[in-house]
């Protein structure tokens, strides 16, 4: 019963005005993600599951998490098979393809653009529903031939987009957002897009491990995002994903500058306390209080279907660069302090600095004698005396450059446009065979003076 309501709860937060946070089939597949993710979860999860499958027309998907139940929990009575619903939808979903088949047979007998770009629309959002994801953006992208207006283009493109983010494929959801992004399109259309846009920028940026570009992505969506993509993603996700980027790729008064006081990002913020309490400790120097609310968070995290395969890495990259900024300060510091403000041992803490001081992300050594850590002592003198010589040696190989410039010149080597007709610039040619060799030999006898 515990399990069910962690479900329900998670799925069908509810706004003010009704609506869900999550629908679509980005609902099923959290689902299922969830489920084969979380075992105390699994099974009534895949039974929330099954029961949103059995409003739509997706067969495959179905039977997928049915056979994931039977392995779980094969003596439990929801596992039979639906034999009855499995026969007449699959009867449905054939009956109705082979109609919209038809139908766009005919539309390109009568060779009428718009209706068969309509057809191969109707065709994919039918192969959508079915599961059929493949096929759908085979359909989709057929219908940029039939394209007559830059509206037909982008409506193409999201359908496009969507298909390619659940299946994974996010260098051509790239590729469609920067085809949007170069059309041409008035205020309203840009209100309603920009969002959409930044989101799916945002995603294939995150799933490539470019943080910071995804940060940037998620901060610059703007707040009109709302519910209107629920079929992707949710403003709680832009809230998390871009929070999670900032702090593993941005310093602290970036944080503060680009994220806390961030307009557009700060209504985000707001769905999700948590992220923001985070970032305002880490931006305060408050690492641990930070490391401990991202910590009791790590479940959540995992068992998200675009964050999980990246929340290791993103906290190894949080608690680094924690540890960078904790000891800019100090020539010397204990371990002993440095792991009470970071909440761990003496022990984890070394082995932790050992990885950083190898990987060159903390310059530093470590004096286990006496359980110190020691900033690296530069010679300032000998670093002033360096930096001497190379302004020293860059201004003689810049003088030595313009003096040979300025011989070639004198000694008329330097090519100059002219405004001469081509018969001119032809006999100019063959009656300066001779000037240019005296030219070559003055210049060389010049070059060996400056020498």
């Amino acid at each position: 019963m515990v399990g069910n309501l962690l479900v329900d709860a998670y799925f069908s937060q509810v706004r003010g005005d009704g609506v869900l946070v999550v629908n679509g089939r980005t609902q099923i597949d959290r689902l299922i993600h969830i489920s084969t993710h979380s075992p105390p979860l699994a099974i009534e999860g895949l039974k929330l599951a099954l029961k949103l499958l059995k409003q739509t027309q997706d067969v495959p998907r179905f039977r997928l998490a049915l056979d994931i139940l039977r392995k779980l929990s094969p003596e439990d009575a929801d596992v039979a098979q639906d034999d009855a619903w499995i026969e007449k939808t699959s009867r449905k979903v054939a009956s109705d393809t082979e109609r919209i088949e038809a139908d766009l047979k005919s539309y390109k007998h009568n060779l009428i653009k718009e209706s068969i770009r309509i057809g191969h629309e109707d065709l994919g959002n039918h192969l959508y529903a079915s599961g059929d994801l493949v096929g759908a953006f085979k359909c989709y992208s057929r219908m940029r031939d039939f394209c007559t207006a830059p509206k037909h283009i982008v409506d193409m493109s999201m359908q496009a987009i969507r298909v390619c983010i659940e299946q994974g494929n996010y260098m051509t959801v790239q590729s469609h957002v920067v085809k949007i992004r170069n059309l041409t399109r008035g205020p309203d259309e840009e209100e309603l897009l920009r969002p959409k846009l930044c989101v799916a920028m945002g995603l294939t940026q995150l799933a490539a491990g470019d943080f910071r570009a995804a940060a940037r992505s998620f901060l610059d969506c703007p707040q009109t995002l709302l519910n209107t993509y629920n079929e992707v993603i949710t403003a709680n996700d832009v809230a998390t994903y871009g929070g999670l980027c900032a702090l593993a790729s941005m310093e602290r008064t970036q944080l503060k500058t680009e994220v806390l006081d961030n307009a557009e990002f700060r209504n985000f913020l707001e769905l999700e306390p948590r992220m923001r309490k985070a970032i305002t400790f880490f931006h305060t120097a408050k690492y641990s209080n930070c490391l401990s609310i991202l910590e009791d968070s790590r479940n959540d995290f995992l068992l998200d279907i675009h964050l999980h395969r990246h929340v290791n890495r993103l906290f190894e990259l949080i608690r680094s660069k924690g540890i960078v900024q904790y000891f800019i300060p100090f020539s010397c510091v204990t371990l002993s302090s440095m792991a009470q403000a970071f909440a761990t041992d003496e022990r984890t803490l070394e082995k932790e600095l050992v990885v950083m001081i190898g990987k060159g992300a903390l310059d530093a050594r470590i004096d286990t004698k006496n359980s110190l850590l020691t900033a690296k002592e530069t010679n300032l003198r000998a670093a002033v005396h360096r930096e001497t010589l190379a302004v020293a040696q860059n201004y003689e190989r810049l003088a030595r450059m313009k003096l040979m410039r300025m011989n070639m010149i004198r000694s008329g080597l330097d090519v100059r446009g002219s405004k001469a007709s081509t018969g001119q610039v032809n006999t100019g040619v063959v009656h300066g065979q001779n000037s240019w060799t005296g030219n070559s030999q003055k210049a060389e006898r010049n070059w060996r003076e400056y020498m």
